[in-house]
């Protein structure tokens, strides 16, 4: 019988991989290096020869992203299909059947012939899902596995890439291949991404490093805390303020900024306190530093008390705090302290929270930011708005 299929050409490292197989490889790799096309590939090819094969993803929405794919891949040799069970039965006798790992039990019991476990660093619990669920289906068949992902620090991920690297280890290869192995991806993107990332994310996203502590966001901290603290306006300078609200058991932060020192020169942090209180504290700090510009969060409760606020004539403007103003945000607060651009007071609390202050990547691809469970990052959101203020002309500003 003969089948045409349609696959992605590979490209040369791609290839290098399939050559020096082994039962089990683990490929590190940075984005866009085509992670999911090697994965079709694999998989693809497994069906043909007629393979059982189980294809993981950490969550339902990046499952039902790469299932439209396969589906359109293997439609030249597909039998039979089951959309709701995700799974496809080919002519030659191959099955492919694709789980989400957000409920991994569920696919107990199946046997496969080779499985595939995509951007493994998400997927949470990834020792024991493997150790006690997927590992043990591919005994019946001495299957293999394909494990790919972009790291997240060192987690099991990490470890399964050390089992490739070891020789002892005999089933097991991995490989380490950042972005720009990629032949397809433009050099000047590669460019363009490592002059406008944050270091970290870039060695991380782009690179594939296995960081130590991949959750941190913001290096540099101590060396910034250069900055002299100000009571009050100083002859010739300027100010910008930045406020972010407390909310239920969070802290209203007023954070003051020299734009011509680009250094924060003025701290005030409190909770528990009413609204009218918050105005006050608020109009006060103003009539000491006659700020240019008041940035505020203007999220829920923040747009009445803005409104409030200009009505009595102080220069308030809103700051819109979306998912992607935060993202742009946070990574230019980053870069900001990595390149030495901004100076802080030697404040305890700010510098616990910039210390602390995480980043996750989720499936989706995009970054998520935030202080770690139980903490705040009150600071940090105050810091990164009066920043934005200097830096980030009008884009999240509400007019």
């Amino acid at each position: 019988m003969s089948i045409n299929l349609r696959l992605t050409q590979l490209h040369e490292d791609q290839w290098r991989v399939v050559n020096n197989a082994a039962r089990f490889n683990v490929l590190d790799c940075g984005r866009r290096w085509g992670k999911n096309v090697l994965a079709v590939d694999r998989a693809t090819d497994a069906v043909i020869r007629g393979q059982p094969v189980g294809w993981f993803e950490p969550t339902y929405k990046t499952l039902s992203d790469v299932w439209r794919e396969v589906v359109e891949t293997l439609r030249p040799v597909t039998k039979r299909k089951l959309e709701q069970e995700h799974r496809i039965e080919s002519m030659t006798g191959g099955v492919l059947e694709m789980w989400s790992l957000d409920n991994p039990d569920v696919a107990r019991g199946r046997h496969y012939g080779e499985v595939i476990i995509n951007e493994a660093a998400m997927v949470r619990n990834l020792g024991d899902i493997w150790n006690m669920i997927i590992r043990p289906m591919l005994a019946d068949l001495r299957g293999g596995a394909w494990i790919f992902s972009t790291p997240k620090g060192r987690n099991y991920f990490w470890q399964m890439f050390q089992y490739g690297q070891d020789k002892e280890q005999n089933d097991w290869h991995s490989w380490h291949y950042p972005t720009w192995s990629n032949p397809h991806i433009p050099k000047d993107e590669i460019k363009a991404m490592q002059n406008s990332m944050p270091e970290r994310i870039y060695s991380q996203e782009i690179e594939a490093a296995f960081l130590d502590d991949a959750g941190g966001v913001f290096r540099r901290v101590i060396d910034a805390t250069t900055a002299v603290e100000q009571t009050e306006a100083q002859p010739d300078r300027e100010y910008l303020i930045g406020v972010d609200w407390g909310k239920h058991n969070d802290f209203t932060v007023l954070t003051v900024l020299d734009t011509q020192a680009r250094a924060v020169v003025h701290l005030d942090r409190f909770n528990q306190i009413d609204y009218a209180l918050q105005v006050s504290r608020l109009k006060a700090l103003a009539e000491k530093f006659r700020p240019a510009s008041i940035l505020a969060e203007s999220n829920s409760m923040g747009e009445p008390i803005i409104e409030q606020l200009q009505r009595e004539g102080l220069p308030v403007q809103p700051f819109q705090t979306t998912q992607s103003s935060k993202i742009a945000g946070i990574e230019a607060l980053a870069m900001a302290f990595e390149r030495g651009d901004i100076a802080i007071l030697p404040d305890p609390t700010l510098i616990g929270e910039l210390q602390a202050y995480e980043q996750e990547r989720l499936p989706s691809g995009l970054m998520r930011y935030g202080a770690p469970e139980g903490m705040h990052d009150d600071m940090v959101m105050s810091l990164m708005i009066v920043w934005h203020g200097i830096t980030g002309g009008n884009q999240w500003l509400i007019s």
